[in-house]
């Protein structure tokens, strides 16, 4: 129990938040209650507002909430102007299995609505329930206002005359003015015909992914109208799709695109949380990135530009973020579920008090309760079925196969996701780690699921900067990683391949800086990692240095080249194609401007856009050749009489390696790819076969030779990609009989192929 004197101070601080009138309650002032208004029984299903008719041909909206152990819940509508006006409240008085629900006649899509939630408040059991506080329903499809993180939102008293905080004491101050509102939204209407779309289904083994950030890719393209940049509207821009099949890239997978808010500490800095892996609206579009308003408009909005997506053969992945909330921990705002229920909804430790953290973020979502559960799945189905998208990729998803606190591959999320006839047919990505004891789980999701392969992206980047001891790490990664995903029918395309993500050095980056620069973000740079495997070329960031400038533009074509001629599925970020620098940021999640958005102009700079040519050019001839895509792993056996293999490794000699090359520092690797007998068949039921290929990957300071090896893999070899020509465009193609020298220059790759 709090003291008279916390109880005191309480008092002390309670504000007139708004103009409504007050009254006395037990010696002090406090607003005077708005007008109630009656509601209908209405249904316990489905969660969340769904606009209806009701008995009699009533148009309105049935309201159902999930609130166990509540003792009450007032829907409050909010019909005035200003961020607080209008308020309405209802009881719902009807329960159903702890949903409390109510149909309300007249409300009509476009009406602001939030929650209250009354019980007990004993934060040592974990209880915050403070119906001072409006809460944001969890299903609400549109928000409307933005989050910021002023003392009345905090369930707790925070702003003490002494700055002492305290998380056991209720303020009791209306939160209503201050926070953002879910909206009604229509779910009929022509937004909703999807008798025109067409999905891709682009197969796994065929895709190629490019992760952007809806405001960052669009916010500075010339060729958007400057009213859509930053926005759905202006990713659905014939500017901006043209761009994506130019390079030829099948899938988008936006950075967190659902309603998020800002942390405190940067609310603080005068910054903003930039990438939004902090949601609190799992069925709502971002507002901030809608151009045609965020009273519902924004879901008409965001459906559009997938049907402009898929029209162009681009599928839309969502990067999700199911393993936390923008709650934070027990010092974090209420917002939505800390006062829904707080013990259903997140995972407590034994001081029930405190938050257990899996996510580094301060919370974790207790997904082996049903009605977690049911909000995260409901969620993922209504994002494929009522908003067109492709997949997802699950930010921390080790945290959701946890059960009661250790991973589990046979966990409640894993095992309704495999047999959930909606989502088990979309793509699934994992994050296959945490920041628990045992979170890291690269290899070991079930077969469903693709997996963000971090050991390839650290092998890659070894490799290039000369710093891998031998190349049998190399050999794995580059080949689909066998050695992670070859068990259970898992295939090649279980590993989705990266150099770089949003998180981390650009490309350009890679090869400019050793060092974090990170100053702007006001920690002092002591956020963000410190493992780069990145190499400068000999320069701390950027330089005049034509020398320099070359060999880094070189390492860049070697990147790019190795991704896209690796087994997997490759995934490029925004801007990496084109050159976009961070200034050496690596990590830019607060930095809402010219160091994350994509630099367009760099398209037209003679320096960048020679390597655009070649990932389009590498693009394309993925997807041509079903030998660079392939739907099973290699055997490495013999498969005819000549002793052919589908995949053969070979030293600079030409001789294959054997078990003590594997193992000997090597800075040189040739890998040849078999076009012939391909396993499977295509869509005729026909036998795939394809040219072979042989890959010389070339890492060292000095140009060497390498001896092109002879029958049975080849009698001559034609050269297609050399990394060490800044032009790939128009190169004259050169011949080469088997059994040849060829000269490769330092840090080249070159491409071949086998005739």
């Amino acid at each position: 129990m709090s003291s008279a004197a916390e109880q005191e101070a309480v008092a002390g601080n309670r504000a007139a938040d708004d103009a409504r009138p007050s009254v006395v309650v037990n010696g002090a002032r406090r607003a005077a209650p708005p007008p109630t208004v009656p509601a209908w029984p209405g249904t316990p299903v489905p969660l969340g507002a769904r606009f209806r008719t009701g008995p009699g041909q009533v148009a309105g909206t049935n309201f159902a909430l999930w609130a166990g152990g509540a003792e009450a819940v007032e829907l409050c509508l909010f019909d005035g102007p200003g961020p607080g006006g209008g308020e309405r409240r209802v009881r719902l008085t009807e329960l159903t299995h702890e949903i409390w629900h109510g149909f309300v006649p007249g409300v009509l899509p476009g009406q602001r609505y939030g929650f209250r939630v009354h019980g007990r408040w004993d934060p040592w059991t974990g209880a915050r329930w403070n119906p001072a506080k409006l809460l944001l329903d969890p299903y609400a499809r549109a928000v409307d206002g933005d989050f910021g993180l002023p003392p009345q939102v905090y369930g707790h008293v925070r702003d003490w005359p002494e700055q002492r905080v305290a998380d056991t004491v209720r303020d009791e101050r209306d939160s209503a003015p201050y926070v953002p509102k879910g909206v009604v939204v229509d779910d009929g209407g022509p937004d909703d015909e999807w008798t025109y779309d067409r999905r891709p289904k682009t197969p796994w083994a065929d895709s190629v992914i490019y992760e952007l950030h809806v405001r960052g890719f669009t916010k500075l393209h010339p060729g958007i109208p400057e009213e859509m940049r930053g926005t759905y509207a202006g990713l659905a821009h014939p500017a901006a799709i043209e761009h994506l099949t130019r390079l030829g890239v099948t899938a988008v997978e936006l950075l967190p695109v659902h309603q998020f808010a800002h942390e405190s500490h940067l609310l603080d800095r005068g910054l903003k949380n930039y990438w939004g892996y902090n949601s609190i609206g799992y069925f709502a579009p971002h507002a901030a990135y809608a151009a045609s308003g965020t009273t519902g408009e924004q879901v008409g909005e965001f459906r559009r530009m997938v049907r402009a997506l898929h029209a162009a053969g681009i599928e839309v992945i969502l990067d999700v973020v199911y393993n936390h909330t923008a709650e934070a921990g027990e010092l974090g705002p209420t917002l939505s579920l800390k006062g829904i229920d707080n013990r259903g909804y997140y995972r407590l430790q034994a001081d029930a008090r405190r938050y257990a953290d899996y996510t580094g973020c301060g919370n974790t979502l207790h997904v082996v309760q049903p009605h977690v559960l049911r909000l995260i799945t409901d969620s993922l189905r209504y994002w494929v079925t009522e908003m067109g998208v492709d997949g997802f990729r699950f930010d921390l998803a080790a945290a959701l196969a946890r059960s009661m606190h250790d991973v589990d591959m046979l966990s409640p999320f894993l095992a309704v996701i495999a047999q959930d006839p909606v989502l088990r047919r979309v793509k699934l990505i994992a994050e296959p780690w945490d920041v628990g004891s045992g979170g890291y789980q690269v290899g070991a999701f079930p077969p469903l699921w693709t997996e963000w392969n971090d050991r390839y992206r650290n092998a890659v980047r070894d490799f290039w900067r000369h710093a891998l001891p031998d190349v049998r790490e190399m050999g794995y990664r580059l080949s689909g990683s066998s050695d992670l995903y070859a068990w259970g029918g898992r295939r090649p395309y279980a590993s989705v391949n990266f150099v770089t993500a949003h998180d981390g050095f650009t490309l350009r980056d890679l090869v400019s800086y050793e060092r974090k620069h990170n100053e702007a973000n006001g920690e002092g740079n002591r956020d963000g990692t410190d493992d780069n495997r990145s190499w400068n070329c000999g320069t701390e960031g950027e330089t005049e240095d034509a020398d320099v400038r070359a060999l880094r533009r070189r390492q860049l074509r070697n990147l790019l080249t190795t991704l896209l001629l690796s087994t997997g599925v490759p995934m490029l970020v925004a801007g990496d194609e084109m050159g976009r620098t961070q200034r050496g940021s690596n990590n830019a999640y607060c930095q809402d401007n010219e160091i994350s958005w994509v630099d367009w102009s760099l398209l037209e700079d003679p320096e960048w856009r020679p390597l655009f040519e070649l990932a389009s050019r590498l693009i394309a001839l993925r997807h041509r050749h079903p030998v660079l895509r392939r739907r099973a792993f290699f055997s490495g056996r013999a498969h005819s009489a000549d002793g052919l293999r589908d995949l053969a490794w070979f030293t600079a000699r030409g001789t294959e390696m054997t078990e003590r090359d594997w193992y000997a520092p090597a800075a040189t690797l040739g890998m040849y790819l078999s076009g012939r007998d391909i396993p499977g068949r295509d869509e005729r039921g026909e036998a795939i076969s394809d040219d072979s290929f042989l890959a010389v990957l070339h890492a060292g300071e000095t140009p060497a030779d390498f001896v092109l090896p002879g029958p049975p893999w080849a009698q001559r070899y034609e050269l297609l990609v050399d990394t060490g020509r800044e032009d790939q465009t128009g190169a004259p193609e050169t011949a080469y009989p088997a059994g040849a020298p060829v000269r490769v220059a330092g840090r080249t790759v070159l491409l071949l192929r086998a005739g």
